[in-house]
């Protein structure tokens, strides 16, 4: 081939990839690479609450009217997963502060600055200070004994964190009060037991 059809067919490979690359930014592969760009330090309105953990925000994502929002670093059942009493406690609780408190609520989110934005189900991943009162959304629900604190990832709030929940745990706060290891969620338990080892 000479180098005039090779220059050609680079030039259209070169702007193939181009093309591919600006879509995947864009959103259209699942690639969120703009995230923190597009979200960090950004305030919007929690709209609706499906659990204490996860929430929608006024931000249009991709073909979605809303962005739905996990906390980093806390843990909260999923509604549909509270299985045990201590659990059904734990979820109606949590998301009834949420729904109460945050919803309707200006909040400003800032993105873990080593990890990845999004969770397997495409949620966004992030910090959440309540606007008015600049406190931390995520540190609330640990002190209020309404969270666990996650520990199966690395984040560069998961010692303070952890600390909280500690302190929730001594005082007997919220879910704390009163439980037992056996009757926490199961995922906890063998959380625990791995770190007992």
């Amino acid at each position: 081939m000479s180098s005039k059809p090779r220059r050609i067919l680079t030039a259209i490979f070169v702007l193939f990839l181009s093309g591919l690359s600006v879509l995947d930014h864009a959103g259209a592969f699942g690639h969120r690479g703009v995230d923190r760009d597009r979200y960090t330090d950004v305030e919007a309105v929690v709209t609706h609450a499906a659990d204490g953990g996860t929430f929608d925000v006024d931000i249009p994502d991709g073909t979605r009217e809303v962005t739905r929002i996990r906390q980093w670093g806390v843990e909260c059942p999923e509604i549909a997963h509270g299985t045990s009493e201590a659990d059904a406690w734990f979820v109606r609780n949590a998301a009834e502060y949420i729904r109460s408190q945050v919803v309707g609520q200006r909040v400003r989110l800032v993105l873990e600055p080593y990890r990845p934005s999004r969770d397997k189900y495409g949620r966004l991943l992030a910090y959440v200070y309540l606007v008015e009162s600049a406190e931390m959304l995520n540190e609330t629900l640990l002190d209020r004994g309404l969270a666990y604190a996650d520990q199966r990832f690395e984040h560069v709030m998961k010692f303070s964190f952890e600390q909280r929940e500690k302190r929730a745990a001594k005082t007997g706060v919220g879910l704390w009060k009163g439980i037992t290891p056996d009757q926490m969620p199961e995922w906890r338990q063998r959380m625990d037991a791995e770190q007992a080892r």
